[in-house]
Protein backbone atom coordinates (compact mmCIF):
# COMPACT_ATOMS: atom_id res chain seq x y z
CA UNK A 1 0.00 0.00 0.00
CA UNK A 2 1.47 3.72 -1.09
CA UNK A 3 2.33 5.89 1.84
CA UNK A 4 0.64 8.70 2.00
CA UNK A 5 2.25 11.72 1.94
CA UNK A 6 2.13 14.74 5.16
CA UNK A 7 0.06 16.74 2.93
CA UNK A 8 -2.48 13.89 1.99
CA UNK A 9 -2.63 12.52 5.73
CA UNK A 10 -3.37 15.97 7.09
CA UNK A 11 -6.01 16.42 4.52
CA UNK A 12 -7.46 13.41 4.85
CA UNK A 13 -7.19 13.52 8.81
CA UNK A 14 -9.88 17.31 8.19
CA UNK A 15 -12.32 14.56 6.28
CA UNK A 16 -14.97 13.34 8.49
CA UNK A 17 -17.73 10.22 7.93
CA UNK A 18 -20.56 11.90 7.76
CA UNK A 19 -21.38 13.14 4.49
CA UNK A 20 -21.97 16.88 3.84
CA UNK A 21 -24.07 19.16 2.01
CA UNK A 22 -23.04 20.26 -1.52
CA UNK A 23 -22.09 23.55 -0.55
CA UNK A 24 -19.60 22.71 2.41
CA UNK A 25 -18.24 19.60 0.65
CA UNK A 26 -17.10 21.94 -1.91
CA UNK A 27 -15.72 24.34 0.68
CA UNK A 28 -13.81 21.73 2.10
CA UNK A 29 -12.22 20.32 -1.07
CA UNK A 30 -10.75 23.66 -1.57
CA UNK A 31 -9.44 24.20 2.18
CA UNK A 32 -7.83 21.19 2.13
CA UNK A 33 -6.15 21.59 -0.94
CA UNK A 34 -2.42 21.37 -1.30
CA UNK A 35 -1.14 21.27 -4.82
CA UNK A 36 0.45 24.46 -6.49
CA UNK A 37 -1.37 24.27 -9.79
CA UNK A 38 -5.28 24.61 -10.16
CA UNK A 39 -6.59 21.48 -9.67
CA UNK A 40 -9.98 19.78 -11.48
CA UNK A 41 -12.61 18.51 -9.00
CA UNK A 42 -14.38 15.21 -9.74
CA UNK A 43 -17.53 13.88 -8.42
CA UNK A 44 -17.78 10.26 -8.05
CA UNK A 45 -21.24 8.69 -8.42
CA UNK A 46 -21.35 4.95 -6.88
CA UNK A 47 -25.01 3.87 -8.45
CA UNK A 48 -27.10 0.67 -7.74
CA UNK A 49 -26.40 -0.21 -11.42
CA UNK A 50 -25.24 -4.02 -12.99
CA UNK A 51 -23.43 -1.91 -16.17
CA UNK A 52 -22.40 -5.58 -17.50
CA UNK A 53 -26.32 -5.92 -18.25
CA UNK A 54 -27.40 -3.82 -21.45
CA UNK A 55 -30.34 -2.33 -19.96
CA UNK A 56 -28.47 -0.74 -17.15
CA UNK A 57 -25.74 1.39 -19.29
CA UNK A 58 -25.40 4.99 -18.09
CA UNK A 59 -23.87 7.57 -20.09
CA UNK A 60 -24.42 11.00 -21.38
CA UNK A 61 -23.66 14.30 -21.22
CA UNK A 62 -24.59 17.78 -19.17
CA UNK A 63 -23.76 21.39 -19.88
CA UNK A 64 -22.17 22.60 -16.86
CA UNK A 65 -23.55 25.82 -16.25
CA UNK A 66 -20.44 28.01 -14.74
CA UNK A 67 -18.20 25.88 -17.65
CA UNK A 68 -15.53 23.11 -16.79
CA UNK A 69 -12.55 25.43 -16.56
CA UNK A 70 -10.81 22.93 -19.30
CA UNK A 71 -9.46 24.16 -22.48
CA UNK A 72 -11.03 21.66 -25.13
CA UNK A 73 -9.69 21.15 -28.80
CA UNK A 74 -12.16 20.07 -31.06
CA UNK A 75 -11.84 17.90 -34.48
CA UNK A 76 -14.42 18.05 -36.80
CA UNK A 77 -14.62 15.42 -39.60
CA UNK A 78 -16.58 17.42 -42.47
CA UNK A 79 -16.77 18.74 -45.96
CA UNK A 80 -17.97 21.95 -47.59
CA UNK A 81 -20.16 23.76 -46.06
CA UNK A 82 -20.02 21.92 -42.45
CA UNK A 83 -16.63 21.94 -42.42
CA UNK A 84 -16.03 26.12 -43.57
CA UNK A 85 -18.85 25.90 -40.29
CA UNK A 86 -16.56 24.38 -37.86
CA UNK A 87 -13.85 26.53 -38.84
CA UNK A 88 -15.76 29.52 -38.14
CA UNK A 89 -16.90 27.66 -34.58
CA UNK A 90 -13.16 27.30 -33.63
CA UNK A 91 -12.87 24.26 -34.11
CA UNK A 92 -8.97 23.12 -33.45
CA UNK A 93 -8.57 20.73 -36.47
CA UNK A 94 -11.34 20.06 -39.74
CA UNK A 95 -10.78 17.77 -42.18
CA UNK A 96 -12.52 14.51 -43.61
CA UNK A 97 -9.87 11.67 -45.26
CA UNK A 98 -6.87 13.63 -44.47
CA UNK A 99 -8.05 13.30 -41.14
CA UNK A 100 -8.66 9.84 -40.90
CA UNK A 101 -5.17 9.07 -42.35
CA UNK A 102 -3.77 11.73 -39.51
CA UNK A 103 -5.61 9.77 -36.85
CA UNK A 104 -4.51 6.49 -38.03
CA UNK A 105 -1.07 7.86 -38.04
CA UNK A 106 -0.78 8.21 -34.41
CA UNK A 107 -1.78 12.24 -34.43
CA UNK A 108 -4.29 12.92 -31.64
CA UNK A 109 -4.14 16.20 -31.00
CA UNK A 110 -7.55 16.71 -29.83
CA UNK A 111 -10.00 16.23 -26.55
CA UNK A 112 -13.22 16.09 -28.40
CA UNK A 113 -14.32 14.98 -31.81
CA UNK A 114 -17.62 16.09 -33.44
CA UNK A 115 -18.99 14.70 -37.25
CA UNK A 116 -21.58 15.13 -39.91
CA UNK A 117 -23.36 12.00 -40.26
CA UNK A 118 -22.37 11.64 -43.85
CA UNK A 119 -18.77 10.88 -42.48
CA UNK A 120 -19.04 8.32 -40.25
CA UNK A 121 -18.64 5.55 -42.62
CA UNK A 122 -14.96 6.95 -42.83
CA UNK A 123 -14.97 7.26 -39.36
CA UNK A 124 -16.02 4.37 -38.61
CA UNK A 125 -12.76 2.70 -39.52
CA UNK A 126 -10.97 4.82 -36.43
CA UNK A 127 -13.22 2.77 -33.90
CA UNK A 128 -10.63 0.97 -32.55
CA UNK A 129 -8.43 4.12 -32.02
CA UNK A 130 -11.01 6.40 -31.25
CA UNK A 131 -13.48 4.17 -29.27
CA UNK A 132 -11.02 3.41 -26.22
CA UNK A 133 -9.72 7.10 -26.07
CA UNK A 134 -13.85 7.64 -25.64
CA UNK A 135 -12.83 9.70 -28.70
CA UNK A 136 -15.72 8.99 -30.58
CA UNK A 137 -18.51 10.89 -32.38
CA UNK A 138 -21.77 9.54 -30.80
CA UNK A 139 -25.73 10.41 -32.35
CA UNK A 140 -26.91 9.69 -28.28
CA UNK A 141 -23.57 12.37 -26.82
CA UNK A 142 -24.66 15.13 -29.75
CA UNK A 143 -21.45 14.57 -31.46
CA UNK A 144 -23.02 13.61 -35.05
CA UNK A 145 -24.43 15.96 -35.95
CA UNK A 146 -25.25 18.12 -38.66
CA UNK A 147 -25.23 21.46 -36.44
CA UNK A 148 -21.48 21.18 -35.99
CA UNK A 149 -21.04 24.77 -34.86
CA UNK A 150 -23.42 24.53 -31.96
CA UNK A 151 -21.72 20.79 -30.79
CA UNK A 152 -18.42 22.77 -30.83
CA UNK A 153 -20.15 25.45 -28.86
CA UNK A 154 -21.52 22.92 -26.09
CA UNK A 155 -18.18 21.27 -25.77
CA UNK A 156 -15.96 24.46 -25.62
CA UNK A 157 -18.59 25.87 -23.60
CA UNK A 158 -18.52 23.83 -20.53
CA UNK A 159 -20.45 20.16 -21.62
CA UNK A 160 -19.32 17.28 -19.81
CA UNK A 161 -19.65 13.22 -20.54
CA UNK A 162 -20.63 11.35 -17.51
CA UNK A 163 -20.31 7.65 -17.71
CA UNK A 164 -20.56 4.83 -15.24
CA UNK A 165 -17.98 2.10 -15.72
CA UNK A 166 -17.95 -1.87 -14.74
CA UNK A 167 -17.92 -0.96 -10.77
CA UNK A 168 -21.39 1.34 -11.17
CA UNK A 169 -19.38 4.35 -10.89
CA UNK A 170 -19.90 8.02 -12.58
CA UNK A 171 -16.92 9.83 -12.71
CA UNK A 172 -17.51 13.57 -13.99
CA UNK A 173 -15.22 16.49 -14.05
CA UNK A 174 -17.35 19.71 -11.85
CA UNK A 175 -14.85 22.20 -12.45
CA UNK A 176 -11.59 23.98 -11.65
CA UNK A 177 -11.07 24.60 -7.64
CA UNK A 178 -10.32 28.16 -8.46
CA UNK A 179 -13.89 28.23 -9.22
CA UNK A 180 -16.16 30.30 -6.49
CA UNK A 181 -18.01 27.68 -4.20
CA UNK A 182 -21.01 28.55 -5.62
CA UNK A 183 -20.35 28.01 -8.57
CA UNK A 184 -19.09 23.89 -8.77
CA UNK A 185 -21.87 23.43 -6.42
CA UNK A 186 -24.24 24.67 -8.71
CA UNK A 187 -22.03 22.59 -11.75
CA UNK A 188 -22.63 19.83 -9.42
CA UNK A 189 -25.99 20.41 -9.01
CA UNK A 190 -26.68 20.32 -12.69
CA UNK A 191 -24.56 17.33 -12.95
CA UNK A 192 -26.75 15.07 -9.62
CA UNK A 193 -29.73 16.38 -11.60
CA UNK A 194 -28.95 14.20 -15.39
CA UNK A 195 -27.58 11.77 -13.62
CA UNK A 196 -31.08 11.05 -11.29
CA UNK A 197 -32.96 11.83 -14.76
CA UNK A 198 -31.40 9.43 -17.16
CA UNK A 199 -31.55 6.61 -14.47
CA UNK A 200 -32.30 3.82 -16.45
CA UNK A 201 -35.42 1.92 -15.75
CA UNK A 202 -34.10 -1.87 -15.26
CA UNK A 203 -32.10 -0.09 -12.03
CA UNK A 204 -33.11 -1.97 -9.12
CA UNK A 205 -32.87 -0.93 -5.51
CA UNK A 206 -31.36 1.94 -3.94
CA UNK A 207 -30.04 4.03 -7.41
CA UNK A 208 -27.58 6.97 -5.90
CA UNK A 209 -25.52 4.48 -3.20
CA UNK A 210 -22.99 7.66 -1.87
CA UNK A 211 -21.35 10.40 -3.85
CA UNK A 212 -17.75 11.87 -3.04
CA UNK A 213 -16.14 14.88 -4.63
CA UNK A 214 -12.62 15.06 -5.28
CA UNK A 215 -9.60 17.35 -6.20
CA UNK A 216 -6.68 16.11 -8.60
CA UNK A 217 -4.91 14.99 -5.62
CA UNK A 218 -6.92 15.35 -2.73
CA UNK A 219 -8.88 12.83 -0.50
CA UNK A 220 -12.28 12.00 -1.60
CA UNK A 221 -15.39 14.41 0.90
CA UNK A 222 -18.43 12.65 1.21
CA UNK A 223 -21.58 14.55 -0.18
CA UNK A 224 -25.12 13.90 1.09
CA UNK A 225 -27.07 12.25 -1.43
CA UNK A 226 -30.29 12.99 -0.35
CA UNK A 227 -29.77 16.94 -1.34
CA UNK A 228 -31.36 17.66 -4.70
CA UNK A 229 -32.55 21.04 -4.59
CA UNK A 230 -30.64 24.29 -3.22
CA UNK A 231 -27.09 22.99 -4.13
CA UNK A 232 -25.41 26.72 -3.37
CA UNK A 233 -26.76 27.56 -0.09
CA UNK A 234 -25.29 26.21 3.10
CA UNK A 235 -26.89 23.59 4.89
CA UNK A 236 -28.28 26.31 7.36
CA UNK A 237 -30.21 28.07 4.95
CA UNK A 238 -32.44 25.19 3.68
Amino acid sequence: MAKKTKNMAAATAKVGETPLPPLEAVKLVQEIATAKFDETLEAHFRLGLDTRQADQQLRGTVALPNGSGKSVRVAVFAEGDAARAAVEAGAEIVGSDDLVADIQAGNIEFDATVATPDQMGKVGKLGKILGPRSLMPNPKLGTVTTDVAKAIKELKGGRVEYRADRYGIAHVIVGKLSFTPEQLAENYGAIYDEVVRMKPAAAKGKYVKNITLASTMGPGVPVDSSVNRNYTLPATAE
